[in-house]
């Protein structure tokens, strides 16, 4: 039994099957930014999205994938020689995952995926449903072609050992959260609960980011006069809150979440996320 993992695992004090499952999940992830530290990835990537929020600010919820940002251009980027040394740290933790490579050079998103079931057998697992065959699979996926004006930030992590982590900073990562919320083509419900996370915190987004990214892709693409200011925000969001099936969308992140922020789903709806809203516009013009 690895007791560095199953000590960790502890910490968590998970309450069900679904939470040990989870923590698992983050355990794997947190050795695998490790890992690609060692590798010199952060020289050339920024660490983005959910998972970033959950590791480095504790947004609680848990999350699924490891999302990367070029910092400059790249088609050529390749996610082979990273991989080669992610397999060979997991190894040195008594892990044996399956990496793969799912590079398509056409494509702006590159993707791998790490595959482990050994992680599960060394464990002692408090809850039975959780069968030590099943595979734990993450998928770590990165932007090639990355909208201008991010702005990065650095932070030390201390599991499994010492090491740092090059990141989006909050407003950038926020923009990105946003170009989701108004551009993405299904309906993601962790998607708003970081939306409500962001403003609680006090965070506002990178609005030149978040510009240059609705320039690069989605509905706002080919509008050569878009110029994303407070009255857009809003006008924008205001009209997105108002077009989602709020069921829906806490049907997709009840899993992710502990029963104390599940019980906050209760809220959810156009009257709630127009308060969220109106506070984020009003936080920005005081500011």
């Amino acid at each position: 039994m690895n007791d560095i993992i199953q000590a960790r695992l502890a910490t968590y004090k998970p309450s069900n099957n679904i939470e040990e499952e989870n923590a698992t999940k983050e355990i794997v992830q947190e050795i695998a930014l490790y890992a690609l530290w060692r590798a010199k990835f952060f020289d050339v990537a920024v660490f983005q999205g959910g998972t970033s929020l959950r590791i480095l600010h504790k947004l609680p919820r848990f999350s699924e994938d490891l999302d990367f940002m070029l910092v400059e251009p790249d088609p050529n980027f390749d996610w082979s020689p990273y991989l080669k040394i992610l397999t060979a740290t997991f190894e040195e933790y008594g892990l044996k995952p399956e990496t793969v490579s799912k590079e398509q050079m056409d494509r702006r998103i590159r993707q791998a995926v790490i595959k482990d079931n050994s992680i599960a057998n060394q464990l002692d697992l408090t809850f039975p449903n959780n069968d030590p065959r099943r595979k734990l699979k993450i998928k770590l996926e990165i932007d090639v072609e990355p909208p201008a004006h991010s702005n990065d930030a650095y932070t030390f992590l201390d599991f499994p050992v010492d090491y740092e982590v090059r990141h989006q900073d909050m407003a950038s990562n926020f923009a990105l959260k946003i170009h989701a919320l108004l551009c993405r083509e299904y309906l993601k419900g962790r998607d708003w609960f970081d939306f409500s996370w962001y403003v609680a915190q006090g965070a506002f987004p990178n609005l030149s980011h978040l510009e240059a990214a609705l320039r690069q892709f989605g509905p706002w693409s080919k509008d050569d006069d878009l110029k994303i200011g407070l009255a857009w925000l809003e006008a924008a969001m205001t009209e997105k809150i108002r077009s989602i099936n709020w069921d829906d969308a806490k049907d997709d992140v009840r899993r992710f979440l502990r029963p104390a922020e599940e019980e906050s789903l209760t809220l959810w709806g156009e009257k709630f996320f127009i308060s969220k809203l109106t506070k984020l516009i009003a936080n920005a013009s005081e500011a």
